[in-house]
């Protein structure tokens, strides 16, 4: 024991010497250490010291089959010993990018054309941007630069995915975001909808906000519009009513392309297959990762619509080559796992399990919003947010801004949940594994129940 508890100890110490981590604070992790994560089963962890975690994230929004899937790990395990590795530069292809491509183009609410492969979510957005940058060059307006994202948005941490994101933590120190990016309102009805104003009349104003900043920088100026169908780190804001029908008008008046980010809302989160088919969005570029493989091999990507395939093939024609990708794309092991995840989602019905357990899942969380803490409870299918407030009535935030949520994450964890406390809200997300159970779903509203009564006191003198 003595001997496992020193190799726990030194392995510990490595980590604190050895790596950087993301999103965590450097001089923090160096006087607190990791905690050592080793083992997965369903929806929940395991960590160095044997304690069990249920997983209400999903990792990162991610893990959508939960851990420890068998068909998964068989899936890359044939892979490997067929055939590990092999780009797809210059013609080359493999039997499983292929299929993967075809099956995830009949499974898409939209018709779209052609599949590029990235590693990430945030590659796969800074792959839309450049794809939307490329067409408007082989359409002859090589002056539609600048992209539109929105304040709150996550859509990745590379330059120009970086840029996207709407939230100053992730700019900071960083030379970001740069000019060609722009960013509209945040459509968080709750938090911003003005006295007496109803949900119709608040995503009216932000569409009308949209187009006066288009006219401020120059419609032909503008290559595309980004935007998740519900904002995920940002603190899941789901659109108010006719939020998308209304700035797909004004992208549509201005010949602006619409990428549709579905790295969290694909494949079953929202209780449709993806966020776009639940909020009606027509786009030209979607993109996708996390689910798309379950997380178990890192995969994204993105597709495209004919009219811009066709622009694009042609510019590569006279150009001579297609100058992007990387040397995972189309990797064949990530990519026959993935085409086994999305066999799995189609096989066990995710949209129909979600639909389902999604409502019972936002049912018991509303729960919580005549507690004093509370301020709004929101999600749809099986992702959510709680956000806390210092004052109900004013929606007053707690200062300083995020001790409170962050207190409580850490709470949670010690009652073994996890939850994640969102960075530009004091909100505390959820996002739990599709086909989580009835009772795991119970077990992760009464250990958030817990974790509430356990803030109470904190809170009251953190501000309230």
């Amino acid at each position: 024991m003595a001997d496992a508890h020193s190799n726990l100890d030194a392995l510990r110490e490595d980590d604190v010497s050895s790596l950087l981590h993301p999103f965590t604070n450097a001089v923090a992790h160096g006087q607190i250490g990791p905690d050592v994560v080793v083992r997965g089963e369903g929806a929940r962890i395991y960590d160095d010291a044997g304690r069990e975690y249920i997983d209400a994230m999903s990792g990162l929004w991610a893990i959508g089959l939960g851990y420890s899937e068998e068909r998964l790990i068989n899936a890359a395990t044939e892979q490997l010993k067929k055939l590990p590795y092999y780009h797809t530069f210059a013609h080359k292809s493999n039997p499983a990018a292929i299929k993967l491509g075809k099956a995830l183009l009949s499974m898409l609410p939209v018709e779209m054309s052609k599949v590029i492969y990235t590693n990430s979510g945030s590659e796969a957005v800074d792959t839309a941007i450049k794809l939307a940058w490329y067409y408007w060059n082989a359409a002859g307006e090589p002056e539609r630069v600048k992209i539109i994202s929105r304040k709150r948005a996550y859509h990745g941490s590379n330059v120009a995915s970086g840029s996207a994101t709407g939230l100053p933590v992730m700019h900071g120190g960083f030379n970001l975001p740069f000019s060609q990016i722009l960013h509209a309102e945040c459509p968080h009805f709750w938090r911003y909808g003005e006295k007496g104003e109803t949900e119709e009349e608040f995503s009216q104003r932000k569409a009308d906000e949209l187009e006066k900043l288009i006219l401020e920088a120059g419609p032909t100026t503008i290559a595309a519009f980004i935007a998740e169908p519900v904002m995920g780190a940002g603190g899941v804001i789901v659109p108010p009513e006719g939020y998308f029908e209304k700035i797909q008008a004004v992208l549509d008046r201005y010949g602006i392309l619409f990428i549709s980010d579905e790295v969290i809302c694909g494949f079953g989160r929202t209780g449709k297959m993806f966020g776009s088919e639940t909020f009606g969005i027509r786009p030209d570029i979607m993109t996708f990762a996390k689910q798309l493989s379950s997380a178990y091999m890192p995969i994204g990507a993105v597709t495209v619509t004919e009219e811009l395939y066709e622009k694009i093939a042609s510019a590569s024609n006279t150009r001579g080559v297609f100058g992007h990708g990387y040397t995972y794309s189309g990797h064949p092991v990530a990519c026959a796992v993935a085409l086994e995840a999305l066999t799995i989602y189609q096989e066990r019905d995710v949209v129909g399990h979600v639909a389902q357990s999604g409502a019972y899942f936002q049912q018991r969380l509303r729960e919580f919003e005549s507690h004093p803490l509370v301020g709004e409870v929101r999600g749809v299918g099986l992702i959510a947010a709680v956000e806390l407030v210092a004052d109900k009535r004013s929606k007053k935030l707690f200062d300083p801004f995020g001790k409170v949520n962050g207190r409580f994450a850490k709470l949670a964890y010690e009652r073994g949940l996890i939850t994640r406390a969102l960075p530009a809200s004091n909100s505390l997300g959820l996002c739990p594994p599709l086909f989580c159970t009835k009772s795991e779903l119970d077990e992760i509203v009464d250990k958030f129940a817990d974790t509430l009564e356990a803030v109470t006191e904190f809170a009251s003198r953190a501000g309230r």
